[in-house]
């Protein structure tokens, strides 16, 4: 299960606009550059300066949004993308991608609006783009007899379940709380699934050519176990948050993974940034095991693991991910120029201030405003800056 950068087969010719040629295109551009405006939108939302029209929680639209907005624009742009190269059947583009991103668009905007159209419309029309998303990935995978991808179908289907359940929650109860924790225990688990592919794979192929010596050890049964591990401690999780049972139990799932980074070789990879922002995403996965720990044992507050994983791992990851397929699908070097590297900055600091301002609650003020101004920064960054790209005729 890896990204890699080979040319997917192209059995037609594609004559549309070059946005609609791949999936990667239109969905990382819209989803990076939704990730910064939404966040700078939820700064004055959460100061008790900006109304939004929502019939959420203003909690919960923030969350939302970047739980089942955002998020799932990158993992589709990376499935539609990578899909193809697993299978060897044709990407998804022109019509037919324009209409998942329309009905991407319409989510967003009955999410933000739900007060004005009613809850169960603005829950119909936003789920249903992750059910296309679903149907498509699975067919595609099943068409390809790709079986050992399933799982990564089956992770959407929970994203999609844990999205509908977030809506019924929020109008039934007044808060999503089960919502979220299923999410983000499914963004984890994508994280630990995909990553534990595609970090040691780009980070062996970069030290064999450039950096001989200690190679990453490969996916294994080791891994397996851990994935596994996982899902079943974050099951446990979604239900339950406190009490010294799960919190030694997120604890030692913690330390394992950090022994599962461990094994990747990342601490040679610094001549790499490319290479080097995988491991330092990953990081934040055994490090909100540990925060979510410590939240158990009444430590720190529950937001801090929430934020690693969040702010954090998928922050980092998403952006890691986006700017190196972006580079080697739109036919560029696979070399982090300084603009790249400020990305790769600004959202680590985004993550470490968002993380901080939850333990350090007496400078909470300016580390928030930090956080989101450092996230706006790296996510616009890259709309900015990998937008003409990601929209020129250059082959794929």
């Amino acid at each position: 299960m890896t990204a890699q950068h080979t040319p997917v087969p192209r059995l037609r010719r594609y004559q549309g606009p070059a946005v609609l040629s791949y999936g990667f295109r239109p969905f990382f551009l819209l989803g990076a550059a939704y990730a910064g405006l939404a966040v700078l939108a939820w700064l004055p939302v959460f100061l008790g300066e900006l109304t939004l029209t929502t019939a959420f929680a203003p909690r919960d639209w923030h969350v939302h949004e970047m739980l089942y907005g955002y998020l799932p624009a990158v993992i589709t742009g990376f499935l539609f993308t990578a899909i193809p190269n697993w299978t060897g059947r044709l990407p998804i583009q022109g019509m037919p991608l324009l209409a998942l991103v329309v009905v991407w668009i319409f989510g967003r905007l009955a999410v933000t609006c739900s007060a004005e159209i009613g809850w169960l419309a603005a829950m119909l029309i936003d789920i249903s783009f992750l059910t296309l998303i679903t149907a498509a990935t699975g067919r595609e995978i099943l068409a390809g007899r790709n079986w050992r991808n399933l799982k990564v179908v089956a992770l959407v289907g929970l994203l999609l379940v844990g999205n509908i359940a977030f809506h019924l929650e929020a109008h039934f109860t007044g808060a999503a709380d089960y919502g979220i924790r299923a999410g983000i225990a499914v963004v984890v688990l994508l994280i630990a699934l995909i990553g534990g592919r595609i970090i040691p794979s780009f980070t062996r192929n970069w030290l064999v050519r450039e950096n001989p010596g200690r190679l990453p050890a490969p996916f294994a049964k080791f891994d397996v176990a851990i994935v596994i591990l996982s899902a079943a401690a974050l099951l446990v999780w979604v239900v339950r948050q406190d009490g010294w049972f799960i919190g030694i139990l997120l604890a030692l799932i913690g330390v394992l993974h950090v022994i599962r980074l461990g094994r990747w070789a990342g601490d040679r990879t610094s001549g790499e940034r490319l290479v080097l922002i995988l491991h330092v995403g990953y990081a934040f996965i055994p490090a909100g095991f540990l925060l979510a720990a410590a939240s158990a044992l009444n430590v720190v507050p529950a937001s801090a693991g929430i934020h690693a994983w969040m702010a954090g791992a998928a922050g980092v990851m998403t952006l890691a991910v986006m700017t190196r397929a972006s580079l080697g699908h739109t036919g560029q070097q696979l070399i982090a120029s300084l603009s790249t590297q400020g990305i790769y900055a600004a959202v680590v600091i985004a993550a470490l201030a968002r993380i901080c301002a939850v333990i350090v609650p007496a400078w909470s003020s300016p580390l928030l405003h930090l956080a989101a101004f450092a996230w706006a920064a790296a996510f616009l960054g890259f709309a900015v800056c990998f937008g003409p790209a990601l929209m020129s005729e250059k082959r794929h």
